[in-house]
């Protein structure tokens, strides 16, 4: 990719690739010690070097991707924070699953199946998706097991249906008489309804509705939770060193379907048996014999966005430019300069290409005798907090003497967004105490950035701007029951033009090099086509994907606004207007935009198709404590049905984000069709995280069960809250340890 700055964000299939690749790159960093076995420091080395290993690698995933032993589950929990992959296959079954540890108490997890000779809906191969949930009730102690509570299958057609509880206990160089076993044994025992009651079952609570594949799916089965059969299952997964692990299990799942209903494999016993093998510090290997019959394989792959996968390397910063003894020269203090306009241009010339070292923007510099005001854009790191650091730095380099107090103002499309206030005497004692970051943040002030002042001297040269990237690009498209993934790649070319602050004029021409989009089934509709018709706008191979104008301004302190009009995406075109209350220092901010879009024509060229319609949402969003952001959205879609999504995320200080949502309108789940509400999973890995180098750029996707037409939204670019809320109080603070960087 080549261009002047302003690459897009890369998206889609591309980030299975990272996965891949980073999970065979070295681990560096630390990993906090929990009850469970983790992995807690490994080194990065020389390149001669192999990563080095600790005795207990985080806990093993199970065939549904889960901590567990085989196809059991099991009560441990992976470290918080953690993102894994699983792959498994045995017996014409094959397993994808997603699962993340938001909290070290609870996991989510997303499965993709796919069933050989299940003979449903015509399909050689029968595909399945699905939710799983799981809870720690109790941790494990010297004397108590860990004990969790299990929804499997939760959410989704319920093939794989079944709740548990299933307690895991721990034991380290376990003495046997007068041997001891060496490394470290885990044993586990739980109980389970649903597939995991459908072997050896010792007692029934209630009836439970038999499994219907041809329901829509996707629908919550409460009605089936805890009910039903019940039967015990167990296990024991021994770790004979920091590589190599055996397992061993008694498995309380019949498979009645896979081999009574349908001829799927054929089940001879409930034991399994396996060996597992730690081939680096994130990825571990598979061999297994099932249920008498089966050989089976999986591979597991597990990343913490704390622990990237490469060390940081960054340009060092300026040292902090200590001040003269204001008592041997004084004249290096006076403040006759500020009555020279040449004087106070000269400053501002010397900053700028210190600036612009650090991958920053000099849009504006108010001096006076005691105090600056810096205006400035961040164009290379991900932290705000690191470019305040450097920017203030500079004004320590550059400043005379007399000037005490720096005020800086992150800005974003001609907008301030905050003013964070250092005095330069905190700057020149602070730098090297022990703590620094805690020590200059206590002295550090957070307020509204307010109207640039009028005597404020402009960045030479800022506007109008015009920038333009060549960058590649991969456009997804998941769980097609004939092709489970395809995708278009191809070649992006994007220009931007701003003629004046707070203007931007931006387009996109996109021409496909290959891919298959274009095969993807047209999913029959009972609402509108907002969406299922996405394969129609795939027959065409150079395309206009956006063009647009955008206003951005600040109507009063709190206040922020957008207007934006033209060709917003692939689908959808119009007018949008957005207006956001967000006060620095308060978590919480609302907003309320209205769009006016007509649909595009299938070649993305100029034309409209006749389909119109009004949609928008007023919005609240909750910036947490632990990087956890909520949202909710009330209004209406494209297809025109009425109703809200709720979204959650959790934000790492590195710019991991991993979250999901669920929308609930007035459409029906008949309406709706197969999946019954929109939902999904979406993650956003910054590319500074495993390439070691500071970028803003980020890899992510979102991850639909389904793609249907209701609780669809317009995609608009440029929204409000992702521009301002980094830039604010919270922000900065939670990521305040890189402000020394």
């Amino acid at each position: 990719m080549f261009g002047k700055p302003g690459l897009r964000p890369l998206k889609g299939a591309a980030l299975a690739l990272i996965v891949l690749v980073t999970a065979a790159l070295p681990q560096v960093g630390q990993t906090q010690a929990t009850a469970e076995p983790v992995v807690v420091s490994t080194g990065a080395g020389t390149a001669a070097t192999a990563p080095s290993f600790e005795p207990l690698p985080p806990p093993s995933l199970n065939f549904y991707g889960s901590p567990g032993l085989i196809d059991m589950p099991s009560a441990e929990m992976l470290p918080d924070g953690q993102f894994t992959t699983g792959i498994s296959y045995f017996g014409g079954q094959g397993r994808y699953t997603l699962t993340f540890q938001p909290t070290p108490w609870m996991s989510a997890s997303f499965r993709y199946n796919s069933i050989r000779n299940w003979n449903l809906g015509g399909f050689p191969t029968y595909y399945d998706r699905g939710f799983d949930v799981r809870f720690r009730l109790l941790k494990e102690t010297r004397l108590r097991p860990e004990i969790t509570l299990g929804l499997q299958d939760f959410v989704g057609t319920g093939i794989y249906a079944a709740e548990y509880f299933v307690a895991t206990k721990n034991f380290e160089n376990l003495s046997l008489g007068q041997s001891t076993l060496p490394g470290r044994l885990k044993l586990t025992a739980g109980i389970g309804w649903g597939r995991l009651g459908s072997h050896g079952s010792f007692a029934s609570s209630g009836t439970r509705p038999p499994f219907d594949p041809s329901g829509t799916g996707g629908q919550v089965a409460f009605d089936q939770w805890f009910r039903g059969p019940m039967a015990a299952f167990a296990g024991a997964e021994w770790l004979i060193n920091d590589r190599l692990g055996v397992k061993v299990e008694y498995s309380s799942d019949d498979y009645v379907t896979e081999t009574q209903t349908t001829s799927v494999f054929q089940k001879k016993s409930p034991f399994n048996f396996g060996v597992e093998y730690q081939a680096s510090p994130r990825t571990r290997l598979g061999a297994y014999y099932l249920y008498g019959s089966e050989f089976g394989l999986s591979a597991q792959i597990q990343l913490n966005p704390r622990h990237p996968p490469a060390p940081r390397h960054a340009p060092a910063p300026f040292a902090v430019a200590p001040r003269p003894d204001r008592a041997v020269n004084p004249d290096a203090w006076g403040t006759q300069w500020v009555a020279s306009t040449t004087v106070r241009q000269t400053m501002r010339d010397l900053m700028v290409p210190l600036m612009e070292r650090e991958g920053l923007v000099l849009e504006s510099l108010d001096l006076n005798g005691d105090s600056a005001e810096l205006r400035f854009r961040n164009l290379r790191y991900k932290s705000n907090t690191i470019a305040l650091g450097r920017a203030a730095r500079i004004m320590a380099l550059v400043l005379p003497a007399s000037v005490e107090t720096f005020d800086l103002v992150p800005v974003s499309r001609g907008m301030g967004l905050s003013r964070v206030t250092i005095r330069r005497s905190d700057l020149e004692a602070l730098e090297h105490d022990s703590n620094s970051s805690e020590a200059i943040l206590a002295v550090t002030g957070f307020s509204n950035a307010g109207p640039e002042p009028d005597t404020a001297l402009k960045g030479p040269g800022l506007y109008p701007d015009f920038s333009w990237s060549i960058a590649p690009y991969f456009s997804p498209a998941y769980f097609d029951p004939e092709q489970p993934i395809r995708i278009d790649v191809g070649v992006d070319l994007q220009a931007t033009y701003k003629p004046a602050p707070g203007w931007v004029i931006s387009g996109r021409l996109r021409q496909r090099v290959a891919g298959n989009l274009e095969d993807g089934r047209l999913s029959p509709s009972n609402l509108p086509p907002v969406r299922t018709d996405q394969a129609l706008y795939a027959q065409f191979d150079t395309t206009l994907n956006n063009l647009y104008v955008a206003r951005y301004w600040k109507p009063s302190e709190d206040l922020y606004a957008r207007v934006t009009g033209g060709y917003f995406e692939y689908g959808y075109g119009g007018l949008s207007t957005e207006l956001l209350w967000k006060p620095v220092n308060s978590p919480l901010a609302l907003g309320v935009e209205a769009n006016y879009a007509i649909k595009r024509d299938y070649d993305q060229r100029l034309g409209f198709q006749d389909y119109r319609v009004f949609t928008g949402h007023a919005s609240a969003y909750m910036d947490f404590e632990n990087g956890f952001h909520g949202q909710i959205d009330v209004g209406r879609y494209l297809a025109g049905d009425v109703g809200a999504t709720l979204s959650l995320d959790r934000v790492f200080k590195n710019g991991w984000i991993v979250g999901g949502f669920a929308t609930f309108t007035s459409a029906s789940a008949e309406e709706f069709g197969e999946g019954s509400f929109d939902k999904g999973i979406r993650f956003s890995i910054p590319l500074n995280w495993f390439l070691g180098k500071p970028s803003r750029k980020s890899l992510g996707t979102v991850i639909r069960p389904i793609q249907r037409d209701g609780g669809a939204k317009v995609s608009i670019p440029g929204r409000l809250y992702g521009q301002v809320r980094p830039a604010h109080n919270k922000a900065l603070r939670d990521q305040w340890v890189g402000f020394w960087e």
